[in-house]
């Protein structure tokens, strides 16, 4: 059974965007490109799968992962109390590599882990990923690697992690940037107030050219 699906070839493309929503539907977890690094993913709205992809990274629920999304407008239904400056650094900033960390709409019915009432939200910068998003809605993502060791940033690397432990792997060739998102906490923004959980693949600087009224705060 074919695994490893190769993006760039249009024969295998159309199949693999079919199983990769079908393994996302049964509660299996995907292996999918993104502009930063390769992540491994899982439907954000099925405990059960979400907690497989944490088993199979082999991180427990006090880190939960990120959602990726496939368009701007999922963050207003995912996320509450989205301050402006928020909505700015996605409309430049998304697709991109910029996860933002803001307070989650209480009447969802996910269990990512022990997020304390928040979710990372991001729209990664890979035709693919936003494909198959806009296929499966949101999806639980975190980057394909065992706990502890560098991320995949191709599909091979990502095999030989997870191996038949994922039934799709969509292979898009090497990952653009390569580093991992930057991640901002805007849950005290209205304090004018964000903290830098990661300082990633965008640069403060280029960050503060939209909130450049707010005091940055790097968390470790």
């Amino acid at each position: 059974m074919q695994r490893v699906f190769d993006c760039s070839d249009n024969s295998q493309l159309l199949t693999a965007m079919r199983q990769a929503k079908l393994a996302v539907g049964r509660g299996e977890l995907v292996v999918l490109p993104t502009d930063t690094v390769y992540g491994i993913g899982a439907d954000a709205f099925n405990p059960k799968a979400v907690q497989a992809l944490l088993d199979a990274k082999g991180r427990g629920r006090a880190t939960p992962p990120p959602v990726l999304i496939g368009s701007i407008s999922t963050l207003e239904a995912l996320a509450t109390d989205v301050p402006e400056v928020a909505t700015q650094l996605a409309e430049k900033f998304w697709p991109g590599p910029l996860t933002l960390v803001l307070h989650a709409q209480p009447s969802l019915t996910w269990d990512l882990g022990e997020t304390k009432g928040t979710v990372g939200l991001r729209i990664p910068d890979s035709q693919e990923a936003i494909a198959l998003l806009q296929e499966t809605g949101p999806m639980a993502v975190s980057s394909a690697n065992l706990h502890g060791q560098p991320s995949a940033t191709n599909a091979q690397q990502a095999f030989d992690y997870f191996g038949e432990r994922v039934p799709v792997y969509l292979d898009a060739g090497e990952a653009s940037v390569g580093v991992a998102s930057t991640i901002l906490d805007l849950t005290d923004s209205a304090e004018n107030k964000i903290s830098v959980l990661r300082q990633g693949a965008l640069g403060l600087d280029e960050i503060k050219t939209i909130a450049e009224d707010f005091e940055f705060e790097s968390v470790s």
